[in-house]
């Protein structure tokens, strides 16, 4: 791959810089946060030599990453805890069935409580025609 130039600016003031054909765009990408890290210096601070601006620019996002590669490794960690927490779950044997039981009713008592419905129908009906009557 052959090399080109990029301009790209940072804090203000324009750079020309070399990358390889392809790459334009990490590279404009990794211009524009630095940018965004001068433009706030250049704001709290003004007009500031142009090495230093790069320098407090550059370890401004050095501190952003260093917090955000610790917030990552807390998160690999936990991740970790989790993983092994479902390891050892998945480990462990199924639990036993529960056991329910089911009230069964004998035919005979369906038989006798169907038998009184019945009655309590036939008097029923005769209580009504005695009414009605």
């Amino acid at each position: 791959m052959s090399q080109m130039e990029v301009e790209i600016k940072i804090g203000g003031r324009s750079f020309e810089v070399a990358c390889q054909q392809g790459e334009e765009q990490y590279l404009l990408s990794a211009a524009q946060l630095l940018d965004t890290e001068a433009q706030v210096l250049v704001t709290q601070i003004g007009r500031m030599p142009e090495a230093r601006m790069l320098l407090m620019a550059g370890l401004m996002l050095a501190d952003k990453t260093a917090g955000l590669e610790e917030r990552l490794r807390e998160a690999q960690d936990k991740l970790k805890a989790v993983e092994g927490e479902l390891s050892e779950l998945k480990a462990q044997p199924a639990p036993a069935p529960e056991k329910v039981e089911v009230a069964v009713i004998p035919d005979d008592l369906t038989d006798a409580l169907a038998e009184i419905a019945a009655r309590a129908e036939a008097l029923a009906n005769t209580f009504d025609e005695a009414q009605a009557g």
